[in-house]
């Protein structure tokens, strides 16, 4: 298995961050296999979603709804709402899956590999990329 820890920068405000190219140049040249996707965060996850048309804004926005940035978390450290931040893996996994054939993601039309990060605390975060062949 072939593995890479890169960085991804968020600026420290909510975001989804395209990860696809960066992805497929990991896979490029490689036959077939999974390649796994992983952030070592208690506070982020990776999304596979359609990006550019609206997508990537409208999970923010519903992440905003349905974990709001208020008082009501036990977890309480790190900035107002902060505990929100520990719960939104249990809704964007930290982690994903993308079978790879003749070293290309076999994505569909308009997907895309997406780093979701709603923790304001930390503008620098980490994805591990693994290659695991067939």
């Amino acid at each position: 298995m072939r593995s890479e820890l890169r960085q991804v920068r968020t600026g420290g405000v909510p975001s989804v961050v395209d990860l696809t190219e960066e992805c497929a140049a990991f896979v490029r040249g490689e036959g077939d296999g999974l390649l796994q996707v992983f952030v070592p965060h208690a506070t982020a996850g990776i999304a596979i979603i359609e990006t550019g048309a609206g997508s990537d804004d409208d999970l923010l926005a519903q992440l905003d709804v349905l974990l709001p940035t208020d008082g009501r978390w036990r977890h309480r450290h790190g900035s107002p709402g902060h505990g929100r931040d520990h719960v939104l893996p249990a809704f964007v996994p930290p982690h994903a899956t993308v079978p790879v054939l003749e070293g290309r993601m076999a994505l569909g039309t308009w997907q895309r590999v997406c780093f979701v990060d709603t923790n304001g605390d930390n503008p620098t975060r980490h994805v591990r990329f693994s290659f695991l062949p067939g």
